[in-house]
């Protein structure tokens, strides 16, 4: 057998080959083979058995906001990371902005990484911000080690972090294809909004009506037009206008290097059942109809959308207020992500194995991970979640890790219960237990 410090067996094993009864043997750190279930133990390694629980790689996590520093009572990287790793997930993506100073020089970047570099459960890496007027400062955040750089196409509702204007977003992106960079988008164009009727007030009706398709679908075709324009490779964060897939589907056809992610609470939370005055559920783009639903999953199945990740945006109780025109924008998801997903795929007859390729596999392979990430493979970081899919739980706010309990999935039975996260062959949780932080901080590579 493998060198091995570790052996961690069951009768379910999520490979990049399926998934099958497999003996993990882990030294150092990482995966150093995948074994037939029965293979023996090697002398001086321990052995865990998980039993039928599903073991999945750790999943990798690409649009969290974490807030830390400067608006740390919002979420901070201790409670973000115990958080997702009580989720079963490894790794994740902090964004440039909520945090005091934002992510968009060197120096900024320094002092997010100082900050988290003591308070990190598990792997963490940043995302740069793309500013009207921090162009010079592009490449050297690349050269830094940022995995990309964020942009908003309309406000981004902090004033620290302006949105790019269409001259603006072409000298930006023209900057970042020079080095052959990543540009990730917010789009919803600011035009289309204004125009949008804005009534205010706690009816979720009238919140939808103001964040209308066509403001995404104009912004994502701009984008895809600057995109071929300047051979440059983009992202789309956070679709939820399912009148945008033919957009994408046209532009890759035509060589245009777009990816495209998507969010749990668009695929498990529908328009019709939000409360009115039930802010927990704003977030901009908007969770929209049932039927639009139903689009985005096909878009998932069929290759459209690349990924699933939480653009996990928590804020303080207070600023969730019953009015939709002044409450925060944003979900807290990231230890709630697997379950939720998983009670709607298997409603929907697709299995773990598509679960790991939208929130692992693709969500790695987009910030260039995938050599470590992503996979339980030989070579890889043993990065794990056991998993007991078949096992329900009610949500309870209080029993969340998010610093701020506020949920739109409260009360709500999921499946699939987390029962350990491993980072790198160690277990930082088992059963609501948390290790001292273990995470490392990742730059691109």
């Amino acid at each position: 057998m493998s060198q091995a410090e570790l052996v961690l067996r069951s009768t379910r094993v999520v490979t990049p080959e399926g998934t099958r009864a497999a003996s993990v043997a882990v030294a150092g750190g990482t995966i150093t083979a995948v074994l037939p279930y029965d293979a023996p133990v090697p002398e001086g390694a321990r052995l865990e058995d998980v039993g039928d629980h599903v073991v999945l790689p750790g999943l990798v996590d690409t649009h969290v906001h974490v807030n830390d520093p400067g608006r740390t009572e919002w979420e901070g990287f201790w409670t973000a990371t115990r958080a997702a790793a009580a989720g079963g997930i490894t790794t994740l993506v902090d964004m440039p902005l909520n945090s005091i100073p934002p992510t968009t020089t060197v120096d900024h970047l320094r002092v997010k990484r100082e900050v988290a570099a003591a308070k990190a459960h598990i792997d963490v890496g940043f995302w740069g911000g793309a500013l009207p007027d921090n162009v010079k400062d592009l490449r050297p955040l690349h050269e830094a080690g940022v995995f990309g750089f964020k942009a908003f196409l309309s406000p981004s509702g902090v004033d620290e972090f302006p949105h790019l204007d269409q001259e603006q977003l072409a000298r930006s992106l023209a900057e970042i294809a020079a080095f052959d960079g990543l540009l990730i988008v917010h789009a919803e164009d600011p035009h289309h909004l204004a125009a949008a009727p804005q009534q205010g007030g706690p009816k979720y009706s009238h919140f939808l009506a103001s964040r209308p398709r066509d403001a995404e679908d104009t912004a994502i075709a701009t984008l895809l037009a600057q995109a071929k324009r300047f051979n440059a490779r983009v992202h789309v964060l956070h679709l939820s206008s399912s009148d945008a897939l033919p957009l994408i589907a046209e532009a890759r056809a035509d060589g245009v290097r777009v990816t495209v992610e998507t969010c749990p609470h668009y695929l498990t939370l529908t328009a019709e059942e939000v409360p009115d005055g039930a802010s927990e559920f704003k977030c901009c783009p908007p969770i929209r109809e049932a039927a639009n639903q139903d689009l985005l999953w096909q878009a998932l199945a069929d290759g459209t959308i690349d990924c699933v990740v939480t653009d996990h945006s928590p804020s303080t109780a207070d600023l969730k207020t019953g009015d939709f025109a002044t409450a925060w924008g944003g979900i807290a998801g990231l230890q709630l992500s697997l379950p939720a997903m998983w009670t709607k795929a298997r409603e929907r007859g697709l299995g773990l194995e598509d679960i790991v390729r939208w929130m692992s596999a693709h969500t790695a392979r987009q910030v260039g991970l995938d050599g470590r990430k992503g996979a339980i493979a030989a070579g890889h970081d043993a990065d794990f979640a056991v998993l007991a899919p078949d096992e329900t739980f009610t949500v309870d706010p209080a029993a969340l890790q998010h610093r701020n309990r506020v949920t739109a999935y409260a009360g709500k039975t999921l499946y699939g219960v987390v029962k350990s996260t491993w980072l790198r062959g160690e277990r930082i949780v088992a059963d609501g237990a948390f290790t001292d932080p273990k995470g490392q901080l990742l730059t691109r590579t």
